[in-house]
């Protein structure tokens, strides 16, 4: 079994990469393969709702210039995720908001109902709120959110600080077995979501 990481830092070895090495690390330990993509630092789209990716039989966002649909292709092959990202202005970064807000669009269902896990990597402020961000999307697509002993919070500013956060590390440590416990527990087998009952949406102003 594979765990899909997204490094959401504009740094490839950054902080973020920390963090996200710690856990991959950490499930190799537990038998479980990993395989990090970074997002880049070259500009990325936001979603216009064009709603071409519905209309394609491969399901791939119209805009094929930046890092979101590489990342939409790994989500097939992949049996869980975890989404690490700095905090700015008390929010992930926004390029990866916005990659991601296209990923799991156009291409959700081949990532739908898998474990998922996200990590907020920040100099002191606005972790808690970058972090209930980045699991919102997971509970739309009725992936189960893998927990730790502590929010998955790691600190530190210039590159490699995070190294030193010894609770951070060990909370990411106790994430990834938790993550690898999962997995086994179930044989990789996605969350069965909404089952046989169909979708029945509710628009407030009809």
């Amino acid at each position: 079994m594979k765990v899909l990481l997204i490094n959401g830092s504009p740094r490839q070895q950054g902080n973020t990469a920390v963090a996200l090495g710690e856990v991959a690390a950490q499930l190799q330990k537990n038998g479980i393969d990993s395989e990090t993509v970074w997002i880049g630092n070259k500009p990325v789209r936001g979603c216009i709702v064009c709603g071409t990716c519905k209309s394609r039989a491969d399901g791939r966002c119209a805009f094929d210039d930046d890092v979101c649909n590489r990342i939409s292709e790994k989500f097939a092959g992949a049996d869980a995720l975890v989404v690490g990202s700095p905090v700015y202005y008390g929010q992930p970064n926004g390029a990866l908001l916005a990659v991601l807000q296209r990923a799991f669009y156009s291409a959700g269902g081949a990532i739908a109902g898998k474990p998922a896990a996200a990590v907020a990597v920040c100099r002191r402020g606005g972790a808690t709120a970058s972090f209930e961000t980045l699991n919102m999307p997971f509970h739309l697509l009725n992936m189960p959110v893998v927990s730790s002993q502590y929010w998955n919070i790691i600190y530190g500013r210039e590159p490699g600080q995070a190294a030193l956060d010894t609770e951070g590390l060990q909370t990411l440590r106790a994430l990834a077995n938790n993550m690898a416990w999962l997995l086994k527990s179930t044989g990789g087998a996605p969350a069965p979501g909404r089952g046989d009952e169909p979708w029945s949406p509710l628009h407030f102003i009809r």
